[in-house]
């Protein structure tokens, strides 16, 4: 069973947040709000999106480049570790 699956139900949660703070960009756009309040709303969805990403980044390295199944090696499993952290903090 893929990560995606597995987790389907958290991730779905995720997209439903990025799907919310979407709309609410739209509505300030719609409503003319204020650049500044826009932007506000637009970084929010933003890092929404980029935690959204992170979580798939890391089921896939955890599923597909450190193979569950094979036998644990230390400096594999070291350096997909070291790998999620960067992709976490370049998302952030």
């Amino acid at each position: 069973m893929g990560h995606t699956i597995r987790e389907k139900a958290k991730l779905l949660a995720r997209v439903h947040r990025v799907r919310g703070q979407i709309e609410a960009v739209e509505r300030a756009v719609e409503n003319e709000k204020g650049c500044a309040q826009v932007l506000q709303l637009v970084v929010a969805a933003r890092g929404a999106m980029n935690s959204l990403m992170a979580e798939i980044i890391e089921g896939h390295i955890r599923m597909h480049v450190v193979d569950p199944r094979a036998k644990r090696n230390a400096d594999r499993a070291k350096g997909a570790e070291e790998l999620i952290e960067v992709v976490q903090s370049y998302l952030k």
